[in-house]
């Protein structure tokens, strides 16, 4: 799915803006999440690491992490984990990984079927990929408007929807005096698509992670 972004500062192949998310706070709800689902010391891939708003915390909790992303700009914001610049689609490491990472709602941006081979190439046996998806509600309310976190404001518009399960909509970001906008379009992977479309990629459902189930847990067949 295609996507673009505008804003002071490096702008990575997917739209984002590197200066934003390398001034956001660290994503440390997202990393305990992951870390509660795997082993204590689980070595972990994550793809489309970004500034490393995920991976520094889960360093801190003992997780040795390989981050890899298509940004060079976003890579160089990370510190204490060795850095990867690929396409996920292109990556072939030669380790395999406790736990893969395709997080970010990425799964909703790209072809499921190359990055989830991608996260299945790099799994190793017993292994687990954590997968994070937009909540199937999103999708069925998401309209213009305009929030508050962190102290930065946040605004939806142009939303529309294409074709069914298809959305597409503009993100504008203010951070004082900065400004950046993000546009997306994102297809909506269902509950009940959601077997056959890890099992071609030879994985399957384990559970959902959260009450919302935005976040999915799969091992190898």
């Amino acid at each position: 799915m295609r996507a673009s972004g505008t804003g002071p500062g490096d702008i990575a192949p997917d739209g984002s803006a590197v200066e934003f998310y390398a001034a956001l706070p660290p994503d440390t709800a997202s990393a305990a999440l992951v870390h509660a689902a795997i082993p204590d010391g689980a070595s972990i891939l994550e793809l489309g690491a970004g500034t490393g708003r995920v991976t520094h915390p889960l360093l801190d909790l003992g997780h040795p992490v390989v981050a890899v992303d298509d940004s060079a700009a976003m890579l160089a914001r990370i510190e204490g984990a060795r850095t990867v610049r690929s396409r996920i689609e292109d990556l072939a490491l030669p380790e395999t990984f406790d736990a893969v990472l395709l997080m970010s709602f990425l799964i909703g941006y790209g072809d499921r079927r190359v990055l989830l081979d991608a996260c299945r190439r790099h799994l190793a046996p017993s292994g687990h990929v954590i997968v994070q998806r937009e909540s199937p509600e999103m999708f069925a309310t998401a309209a213009p408007s305009t929030w508050e976190r962190d102290g930065v404001r946040y605004r939806m518009h142009d939303v529309s929807r294409p074709e069914p399960g298809i959305l597409s909509a503009a993100i504008e970001y203010r951070m004082g005096d900065r400004t950046w906008t993000h546009r997306f379009t994102s297809r909506h992977l269902g509950d009940e698509e959601l077997p056959a479309v890890l099992a071609a990629s030879g994985l399957r459902l384990d559970r959902y992670l959260d009450e919302a189930r935005g976040w999915i847990l799969a091992s190898p067949l």
